[in-house]
């Protein structure tokens, strides 16, 4: 068995020696021993049908331990009561924690602002990843920053404990965090503030000096200082510096070293917030999405119609992108023109907006299946500017399955129009960037309700010099009076 001794190091395989070489050779994994019925495997690897049941058995029995799941009997009223319950072999049959002990542990750091550690189910809990993504100016650097000061904080607000900051791109913003422990109301007026003392910074220019400083420096750290936040910003540079520098082979094998380097990664950190109950909160960088299928500013082109039809209607998880006469909802040829010059109002009329927006001849492909985890890409109605905008994580699925939780913080530009005295009467201007509109989306999290499609039910922010704050106002108009985007 191939995978046995990394499921379990410490199993006792002296007694079945005889089993495990015709096991290996017939590629019996430890799922399958769980799974299978014993007569099964036993004549796959051709084996008594006792020595393969008592295997399943130990191996069961060893899971269950590693784990710390044992059978409790009911009528056993210490270990009902949470006592130990030891059998003839002085292991320990009991939960290694009651559910009261979990939710006693429970343990976040606030964002400092009501509303978004509303929308975060209380704030950045310990013991999970945690990844924030946006593009260049969204504010992940403010978020990760208010969250190395606010974690030494005493609850509710943090855990009273220091922080630990991994740069793998720029210096810490010493200036900043001065700025917010002198100007936030929060921390200057708190009687306990934070310290820049309790920060400690480490710089990783490098994947090898990265993967080293993680998997050694970091855990003695962490016990020698009790720290508690662990944020590494960002998570991409080195990998991009690494595999997509000039001269690396861009082929498969090349893609599948930095996905397993990420799947290492991943269980790196993930055993650090577990075993030390440490918060692990990592930036991500984004890049541009090209799709041809998703949104008003991408119709599919009109020669691929009836390869396209003939996909959708041999798969019956396509038909609900059929219309009710089972046609597909494509724009008809009277509608080949431009679609900047079609007015919106009149594309919603003629098709049914949501059912034109998935169209795809793949309904589990992960360009269809990648808006509902990426942060980008679900709006039902996006406008223009925001179907030419649409992002993707760096890192891509791999990564995503190593998070427990991601965060989008998503911008969009204010735009005005200019002022000119010498302009004709009835003359409009040029357009001119007034300012930037900021919200954070709830991508998914094992303990916090995600936000719902497009914008809705994410909470919009605003960044000022005393840091972040959610933006209080009247639903759908901003403090202007302007429609939201």
């Amino acid at each position: 068995m191939t995978d046995l001794l990394d499921t379990l190091p410490q199993f006792p395989t002296q007694k079945y020696v005889r089993l495990l070489p015709s096991l290996e050779k017939n590629l019996v994994t430890v799922a399958d021993l769980l799974t299978l019925d014993c007569v099964e495997i036993a004549k796959r690897a051709t084996l008594p049908l006792l020595d393969v049941k008592r295997l399943c058995a130990d191996v069961l029995e060893h899971l269950r331990g590693d784990l710390g799941i044992g059978e409790v009997d009911p009528g056993d009223k210490d270990a009902v009561a949470g006592e130990n319950n030891v059998d003839g072999k002085g292991e320990v049959k009991k939960l290694r924690k009651s559910g009261k002990d979990v939710v006693d542990e429970w343990e976040v750091i606030s964002t400092l602002d009501d509303d978004m550690d509303r929308a975060l189910g209380g704030g950045i809990p310990t013991g999970y990843i945690t990844e924030v993504t946006g593009e260049s100016g969204a504010g992940k650097t403010q978020f990760l920053l208010t969250l190395l000061l606010s974690a030494q904080l005493p609850a509710p607000h943090g855990l009273a404990a220091p922080t630990l900051y991994i740069s793998t791109e720029s210096s810490l913003p010493i200036t900043r965090l001065t700025q917010l422990l002198r100007t936030h109301p929060l921390l200057a007026s708190h009687p306990s503030p934070p310290s820049l003392d309790r920060v400690i910074s480490i710089s990783t220019p490098d994947l090898e000096s990265q993967d080293h400083i993680l998997r050694f420096q970091v855990p003695v750290a962490i016990k020698r200082h009790g720290i508690r936040l662990l944020i590494l910003d960002s998570v991409a540079a080195n990998y991009r510096a690494e595999f997509e520098r000039p001269g690396v082979t861009k082929g498969g094998g090349n893609m599948a070293q930095r996905s397993a380097e990420l799947v290492k990664l991943g269980q790196l950190l993930r055993n650090l917030a577990r075993e030390h109950g440490v918060a692990i909160v990592v930036a991500n960088q984004v890049a541009d999405r090209f799709t041809g299928g998703s949104g008003r500013a991408s119709p599919m082109a009109y020669g691929q119609k009836r390869e396209r039809e003939r996909d959708m209607q041999s798969s019956p998880l396509a038909k609900r992108s059929l219309g009710a006469n089972g046609a597909l909802l494509i724009l008809s040829s009277s509608m080949n023109a431009p679609m900047s010059s079609i007015p919106g109002s009149s594309i919603d009329n003629r098709i049914g907006w949501r059912d034109y927006s998935i169209i795809t001849p793949d309904p589990m492909s992960l360009d269809h299946q990648q808006r509902w985890f990426t942060g980008w890409g679900d709006d039902p109605h996006p406008s223009y500017t925001s179907s030419k905008n649409v992002k993707t994580p760096s890192l891509g699925l791999i990564w995503t399955t190593q998070i427990a939780c991601r965060i989008a913080l998503i911008k969009k530009p204010v735009y005005g129009r200019a002022r000119n005295e010498i302009m004709e009467e009835g003359e409009r201007g040029e357009p001119i960037l007034k300012r930037w509109r900021r919200w954070m989306k709830i991508v998914f999290a094992g303990w916090a309700m995600e936000s719902g499609e497009g914008l809705n039910g994410s909470v919009e922010f605003e960044i000022r010099g005393e840091g972040m704050f959610a933006v209080k106002h009247g639903k759908g108009v901003d403090d202007d009076g302007e429609d939201v985007l």
